[in-house]
């Protein structure tokens, strides 16, 4: 083998690799957009949390927020629904497990407990999705329907104190969201 031919491969084997790079360059600047088509828009990015201020909610009243399109119900609740809600044993529960918000066929890993609905210890605040889980109706809240909590017209579906179903055609309780406070006066949803 001559130096020429030595040269002559190394100048194909740079002209391979140029060429490969180019496409490989080339094919990414053509797919990059169709990938970062798929990312949510700026202003769905802006309303992934809000705060809400809660400072004037008072004991047994509600407030409720639109979050992500959907009526949020942000509830003070007094002793006596806690007690009533914390009374409640799971087997008189038409749906006993809570489900999480992002994905509503996956279990969470909690029971509907109140304990585990309500954003506090003490039981005052509950934050819910304020969306019938029969048909997508707004429930009618605050001490509402047959057990004190939320009622749906639509169809019937009757939930206590702790947004649980109890009655009507509803297959689930209330959703909750995700929620947290970020300070006493300040609750942030997302």
């Amino acid at each position: 083998m001559s130096h020429a031919d030595d040269h002559a491969g190394t100048r194909r084997d740079f002209l391979y690799y140029a060429t490969a790079a180019t496409g490989a360059v080339l094919t990414g600047a053509a797919v990059w957009p169709l990938v970062n088509q798929m990312n949510p828009a700026a202003d769905v990015q802006a309303l992934a949390s809000i705060d809400v201020d809660v400072s004037g909610v008072e004991v047994g009243t509600q407030l409720t927020v639109k979050f992500l399109g959907k009526p949020v119900f942000i509830r003070r609740r007094s002793a006596d629904e806690i007690a009533a809600a914390r009374a409640t044993p799971l087997e008189d529960l038409p749906d006993p497990v809570d489900y999480l918000y992002e994905n509503p066929n996956q279990l969470a890993d909690s029971p509907a407990l109140d304990q585990n609905r309500a954003m506090d210890e003490a039981g005052e605040w509950l934050v819910m999705i304020g969306v019938c889980t029969h048909l997508g109706c707004v429930p009618i809240g605050g001490e509402s329907g047959d057990f004190g909590g939320w009622f749906c017209p639509c169809h019937g579906s009757h939930y206590d104190t702790s947004g649980r179903i109890r009655k009507g055609p509803a297959p689930r309780n209330l959703d909750i969201p995700l929620a947290s406070f970020t300070n006493e006066t300040t609750l942030r949803l997302g």
